[in-house]
């Protein structure tokens, strides 16, 4: 298996790949140097995987780049060849790889490298600096406003209650609901360190849920200041209903889905 990052796809069954041209100049750097940059980059998209860039090999400057002898299989993509990339005393072990004979599936990836991505000081789209992974040109987010009535109960209590959500429609993933904080009890909420980020929406900042002294940790998050291309949910915030929060919509109840979030662990993206 490659170091590209497997997540759970809500609602998408059987595996798939899809190698494609991407328009887009991509940018990668580490310890103030660029490692790659390219017009010509490849993006797979494969299912269960985050999207992941390769570069054509003559876009990576391989004078910063040491094979190693660290080797991978993957059933769909065939072996893959690690490289650990130095600059100075500023050393990411095996962060890259690149398959020299892919399974015919993926033979588009030959010889092209790739890049862990979290290994990386920092990514480019053209001129815009983008987080956690590449932006799927196949997926959408559309925010509707609504006059649903949506009720979120938390141990039982009522917490929001609204009938202005905005809903939230993410490709892959489940409805969101997003509240304004005037209509959630905001004396119930205390804010949380936890921070991540989106590539598709922006930063996220967290809140915790305090109902009689019960604490429902990191169930609220919310975006203070999205990317332009999703300004409907600026200030409003969302419950993660794995978490402990019960949503109501329309007198009825939403099953609540099945997510890498249902557990607090290491920030990701919301």
């Amino acid at each position: 298996m490659s170091m590209e990052a497997r997540v759970p796809l809500y609602g998408d069954p059987g595996h798939w790949i899809h190698v494609s041209q991407s328009p887009r100049q991509v940018r990668v750097t580490f310890s103030g140097e660029t490692i790659a940059d390219s017009k010509q980059v490849k993006l797979l998209r494969e299912a269960g995987v985050l999207p992941v860039y390769y570069f054509p090999p003559e876009d990576v400057c391989k004078k910063f780049l040491r094979e190693t002898q660290q080797k991978s299989r993957c059933p769909y993509k065939g072996e893959a060849s690690y490289w650990t990339v130095r600059i100075g005393d500023n050393v990411a072990d095996n962060a890259a790889w690149t398959y020299f004979t892919p399974l015919p599936e993926a033979e588009g990836l030959r010889g092209f490298f790739a890049f862990e991505w979290n290994k990386m000081d920092a990514w480019y789209e053209e001129d815009e600096e983008v987080f956690v992974h590449p932006r799927d040109p196949y997926k959408r987010v559309d925010v509707l406003q609504s006059k649903r009535h949506v009720v979120v109960r938390i141990a039982g209590d009522i917490v929001a209650d609204t009938r202005r959500p905005r809903v939230l429609f993410e490709t892959n993933h489940p409805v969101r609901y997003y509240i304004f904080p005037e209509d959630i009890r905001m004396d119930l909420l205390e804010a949380s360190a936890t921070k991540s980020r989106c590539p598709y929406k922006g930063r996220a900042d967290y809140w915790s849920v305090r109902v009689r002294e019960r604490l429902f940790k990191d169930l609220v998050w919310g975006y203070m200041e999205p990317i332009p291309e999703c300004p409907k949910i600026k200030g409003l915030l969302c419950f993660f209903q794995e978490r402990g929060a019960e949503i109501y919509v329309d007198d009825e109840r939403i099953a609540t889905p099945k997510t890498k979030w249902a557990t607090v662990a290491e920030p990701n993206e919301a």
